[in-house]
């Protein structure tokens, strides 16, 4: 069975600023080899300290950064070596990101953050939505009422923008999710409310996560499988259920943090 993402040998380098030779600037390598299977209906958490690279695997499993080294394939398509591949992901993958505030005009009604997902799914299929009817659809979706269409992003709680910004990221119609630490800012009841919302709108919508995080209570959660990523370097990809398993110090490390810090 071919997954919706599979991510082969991917390796990703940056010019560093800090350390200049005599020829010129050096590079400092944030990805190794990075491989990783996402099979269409699951969730997987990718899971990192910060300075892991997980961010940098987002914006390469997105289309914003093409890999020096290894291909990116969208059932069986490469993403990055045909611009067939690269449309096709365009119009199949939302994001999420984490800081919900800067995400969201806060020149623009509710409305109108939700109509930008309404928009492109306009262009990608050449319809005509009835666009308030569509809005109060979406909002109704993630659980806010009619009535947030005419407020502005300043006057929602962080839990209620996110709600928006995930209801603007079904908008557009995608099958796959990219979420980049959506909701490290929240507090945790709220975290709970959205990762409720976010299983359910799986089921419902037939979608497939990525699931960028820190947490790993967040990845037990929501997730099937995590990846856990240190140093730019995969460490092991199991599935959660199996968690207790693993033999990896990294995850282990993590998992006993977890432990510790319940006890």
């Amino acid at each position: 069975m071919i997954p919706m993402i599979e991510m082969q040998n991917i390796c990703v380098s940056f010019r560093s600023e800090q350390q200049e030779k005599v020829f010129g600037a050096s590079r400092k390598q944030v990805l190794f080899d990075v491989s990783l299977s996402l099979p269409k209906g699951s969730c997987l958490g990718i899971l990192g300290e910060s300075g892991s690279g997980k961010s940098t695997l987002g914006r390469v499993l997105c289309g914003l950064l093409k890999p020096e080294k290894g291909q990116v394939l969208l059932d069986g398509m490469s993403v990055y070596r045909s611009r067939q591949g690269k449309r096709a992901l365009q119009n199949r993958l939302s994001v999420v990101f984490q800081d919900y505030t800067t995400s969201a005009n806060p020149r623009f009604l509710i409305r109108d953050v939700i109509g930008e997902g309404i928009r492109a799914r306009q262009r990608r299929e050449g319809i005509a939505l009835n666009y308030e009817k569509e809005v109060t659809r979406l909002l109704d979706l993630v659980g806010l009422e009619a009535s947030f269409a005419g407020r502005f992003p300043h006057q929602l709680s962080g839990g209620q923008l996110q709600r928006v910004c995930i209801a603007r990221a079904v908008a557009c119609k995608p099958e796959l999710i990219l979420f980049d630490e959506a909701i490290s800012s929240l507090d945790t009841h709220t975290q709970v409310q959205i990762m409720d919302l976010l299983k359910e709108l799986k089921e419902r919508l037939d979608l497939t996560y990525a699931f960028i995080t820190h947490d790993l209570t967040a990845v037990t959660y929501m997730c099937d499988n995590v990846l856990f990523l240190y140093q730019g370097r995969v460490t092991e990809q199991i599935a959660v259920e199996r968690l207790a398993e693993t033999k990896d110090e990294y995850a282990l490390r993590l998992l006993h943090s977890i432990i510790d810090f319940e006890a």
